[in-house]
């Protein structure tokens, strides 16, 4: 499939989600989002499932290209690592929230939602854990147990997904929580470098 194909199969499958959610998605509702036929559609994807697991993919894509900061000093990976996670992308459309929180409620009945998930959820993880490790080693941070610092920081942001989605809470509320965990254990406030 052409790069521009799948770009535009992404982007009407993301138009799509925000407004009909995952419940009401169709093959046809995605199509109608694009300038493509339905069976364009199908010719690339049999189902709407492989179609979101695709989707899925894109966008685990897109979120590591948010996590890719160049920084050598662990404070500044950790700080954009913050930024990516909590602030909107430019483009973010305020149903997306739900459509995503729709597609992780059918992840115990799709394994391949789940595996996709598992991976955001490693890769965040990782990118805490490293920041941590590597601030450890350069004495910004104090001793602590990166991995259990990175699963607390990871559940709290899928926490907030939920909180945004079910409560319409601002996730800024829990961002803040999170920045006060990590001056409680790394000895180190955020936004903070020097």
């Amino acid at each position: 499939m052409s790069t521009d194909a799948s770009d535009e199969i992404m982007e009407a499958t993301y138009r799509a989600l925000c407004k009909h959610g995952n419940a009401d998605l169709t093959m046809q509702r995605i199509a109608n989002e694009s300038s493509m036929s339905t069976a364009a559609f199908h010719y690339h994807f049999e189902t709407k499932e492989e179609l979101l697991n695709a989707f899925l993919d894109h966008l685990l894509s897109r979120f590591e290209e948010r996590l890719a900061c160049e920084a050598g000093d662990p404070r500044e990976r950790l700080a954009a690592f913050l930024d990516a996670v909590f602030e909107p992308a430019a483009t973010a459309d305020s149903d997306f929230p739900i459509a995503l929180f729709e597609i992780k409620a059918q992840a115990p009945y799709q394994d391949t939602y789940r595996e996709r998930l598992i991976e955001m959820d490693e890769r965040m993880r990782d990118v805490v854990a490293n920041a941590v490790r590597d601030g450890i080693e350069a004495s910004h941070f104090d001793t602590v147990d990166p991995a259990t610092v990175a699963r607390f920081v990871i559940t709290a942001i899928n926490g907030a997904h939920s909180r945004q989605v079910a409560l319409d809470e601002d996730p800024t509320e829990t961002r803040q929580l999170v920045e006060d965990y990590l001056e409680q254990q790394l000895g180190w406030t955020p936004g903070v470098v020097a």
